[in-house]
């Protein structure tokens, strides 16, 4: 841990996850999501190691879902992103895909959030966007988050670039990001190491940590 100016700047992963100042974001894992992935089975398990670690050590935690709007209320936004996802050419022909209430909208049901866990929607990509979560962590004095989920290259990384422009160190748990599109997934991790914003790490390695393992594992950036 580097000291400066009255400040505590973290290095290594296991500086960075102060349990009483980090929180945990579980992105997107949703029915209807997890449905178009090859791999989201093992995505899950893993998220599911992940959350499980947190839990035991008392980590805050956020589940994130994507929301759509009805038909009627969404806007030039959201109507292009429906054409675009569902690869349609006519507006008649685009559905809301994730409506609140719905199966394809709620949390797989392996992961469910408890009482005692935050859900927020939005209708953007970045967490941070139109939900209640910066409030929230700084709220509660949060400096680190751990974030996991799909998809890397559609909302996790525009939710690491915010993250870290808030101010918040960003820790993204590698093999527990799933990816709608494997190149641009692997894209979307290679931006990000070069910005070095973010701390990279593993399932492996994070619950470690959050289980009071080895201090020294440090991540990568």
């Amino acid at each position: 841990m580097k000291r400066a100016y009255g400040l505590d700047v973290p290095e290594t992963l296991a500086e960075a996850l102060d349990p009483d100042r980090t929180a945990l974001i579980v992105y997107d894992m949703q029915v209807g999501i997890m449905r178009q992935l090859q791999n989201g089975a093992e995505i899950t398990a893993k998220v599911g190691d992940v959350l499980a670690a947190a839990r035991d050590r008392g980590i805050r935690t956020y589940f994130l879902r994507h929301t759509s709007l009805p038909k009627n209320l969404m806007g030039v936004f959201q109507l292009r992103q429906a054409l675009a996802w569902q690869r349609k050419t006519s507006i008649d022909e685009i559905q809301p895909w994730f409506l609140r209430g719905s199966e394809a909208h709620e949390i797989v049901p392996e992961l469910a959030p408890r009482e005692t866990e935050a859900v927020f929607d939005k209708i953007g990509m970045s967490a941070f966007e139109g939900t209640p979560l910066d409030t929230a962590l700084r709220d509660c004095g949060i400096r680190t988050f751990v974030i996991a989920g799909v998809a890397i290259e559609i909302g996790i990384e525009p939710t690491v670039r915010q993250g870290a422009d808030l101010g918040y160190v960003p820790v993204v748990v590698e093999d527990a990001c799933g990816a709608g599109h494997e190149e641009a997934g692997r894209r979307a991790f290679a931006s990000l190491r070069y910005m070095g914003d973010a701390i990279i790490t593993s399932v492996a390695e994070v619950t470690t940590v959050l289980r009071g393992g080895n201090a020294g594992i440090g991540g990568s950036r």
